[in-house]
């Protein structure tokens, strides 16, 4: 019997075990390419990146990350291809997946990469969904284990709506053991239908902003008006006045605290430009990472571990 699958569609996906040599291998991957070291483990190997929505970073971070791994990248939106015509989610699936040997997508509901992937023969990577946004949180828990060392047992601090990356981070703080806070306006508020059970110990619902950052090792919010969202943009910023990351927060997180942003970001409005550019800002680490938590994600799905590469 041949074997099943494996997928990276949520954070969940992963056990710690996984993360813990997925992060291994980022420091590696991240240290050969710093010193011009080639390594192409992905020889021959074609990813399709699919993209119903646009991107700068996902796009950049993983064409240029297969090529740096050996492989070849085809780009392809959807407005551009039979998907965007009509054509099943399945058929597409069957279809692309004997062509190439991973496939990445970025798109609206999580139910369309879960269809895709169900009936897909190669690995599919979540680039961002409606729901989730696992490439994203990966990279920025790296971004903080290589600044400050491990996060298990730390605090982060969620600032924003219910979006995909605050769920992301619920998902996340279970799996590699620490605490969320999280602040969202009224009328943003988590969905429960997209929380698990066994998640709920790992965070908790803070009345303010100023409440949320109390402490926290890691302050992370994201654009008020999301892809997709653009309609809602004059209400999201009248309900969103008070939760602009700014210096006040940060001193309020503890003193070694870090802030951290997806990008792109709009300064003045979901955090300060003092922030965004000062010292405990990590978010251009942040986005280099993308480049490399993804290689190491792409080296692990096609081709298992390299315990002594």
């Amino acid at each position: 019997m041949s074997q099943a699958v494996k997928h990276y569609l949520q954070f969940s996906d992963f056990t710690q075990d996984e993360y813990q040599y997925i992060f291994a291998r980022t420091k590696e991957l991240k240290r050969r390419f710093k010193a011009y070291e080639t390594w192409h483990p992905l020889h021959d190997r074609t990813l399709a990146m699919i993209f119903e929505k646009s991107s700068t970073r996902t796009r950049l971070s993983f064409e240029a990350g297969v090529f740096q791994l050996g492989g070849h990248a085809v780009y392809l939106n959807t407005k551009d291809t039979q998907l965007g015509r009509g054509e099943p989610v399945e058929d597409a699936a069957q279809v692309i997946s004997r062509m190439v040997d991973i496939i990445m997508i970025r798109t609206f509901g999580q139910v369309i990469i879960e269809r895709f992937a169900a009936n897909s023969r190669v690995p599919v990577i979540n680039g961002l969904t409606n729901e989730y946004h696992p490439c994203q949180v990966l990279a920025d828990v790296y971004t903080f284990i290589e600044t400050h060392g491990e996060i298990a047992g730390k605090t982060v601090a969620w600032v924003g709506d219910a979006n995909n990356m605050s769920y992301t981070w619920i998902q996340a703080a279970r799996v590699l053991g620490f605490h969320l806070n999280i602040c969202t306006p009224a009328g943003y508020a988590l969905d429960e239908r997209l929380i698990a059970a066994s998640d709920k110990d790992f965070y908790t619902e803070c009345d303010t902003p100023m409440a949320a950052c109390r402490g926290a090792h890691i302050v992370t919010t994201d654009v008020w008006t999301s892809m997709g969202y653009e309609a809602e943009n004059e209400a999201r910023l009248a309900a969103f006045k008070d939760f602009k990351v700014s210096a006040a927060m940060m001193a309020n997180a503890a003193p070694e605290a870090v802030f951290m942003h997806c990008l792109p970001a709009h300064r003045g409005e979901e955090v300060d430009a003092d922030v965004i550019d000062g010292a405990q800002s990590v978010v251009w680490q942040e986005a280099e990472n993308r480049l490399h938590v993804q290689k190491a994600v792409m080296e692990y799905l096609l081709r298992g571990r390299f315990e002594d590469a």
